[in-house]
């Protein structure tokens, strides 16, 4: 069982990593501007979120769930996102490759990107779409990493606060 202790790391956030690199966040949230150009807001936002759950970012799934719930998406996909194998019946084809998709490139340790995932999003996404699909989740995996391993801290976002 965990101690106190352990449940609390994520309310000490162990440094402010924008402050003493403020231009690899500029220089992110640059990039973050371009990846989604062309990408659809709520499938950007299910990407997201998905790849924030398989990273375990707290401060990202706090982000982007809040913005998602803005911007219209529904509690039921958000909740059912983390279980979408056995919940395909909440999301298109289209959001369902781009998901798939998402795990692939987000979980490399369990291989490439196999052939048929990237076949099945190829199928629904035109090349540059599919383009900048790679970009937003490639984008959103390097947040996650700033987020984990600087501890960002969740529950303090208002939607629309930032822009990535």
């Amino acid at each position: 069982m965990a101690t106190k202790n352990e449940y609390n790391h994520e309310h000490n956030p162990r440094m402010e990593w924008a402050r003493h690199a403020p231009e690899v966040y500029k220089a992110m949230v640059r990039l973050d501007a371009a990846a989604r150009q062309g990408v659809d807001p709520t499938l950007l936002e299910l990407v997201k979120i998905r790849a924030s759950q398989l990273n375990h970012c707290a401060f990202c799934l706090d982000m982007h769930t809040k913005d998602a719930l803005a911007a219209g998406e529904s509690v039921d996909r958000i909740i059912q996102l983390s279980a979408w194998e056995e919940s395909r019946h909440f999301y298109t084809a289209r959001e369902i490759a781009a998901i798939e998709l998402t795990e692939a490139v987000t979980v490399l340790t369990d291989g490439f990107v196999p052939d048929e995932v990237y076949e099945r999003a190829a199928t629904q996404f035109e090349e540059a779409e599919l383009a900048q699909l790679i970009a937003a989740i490639t984008v959103i995996n390097a947040w996650n990493r700033f987020g984990v391993t600087t501890r960002m801290a969740p529950g303090h976002y208002t939607p629309g606060q930032y822009n990535h």
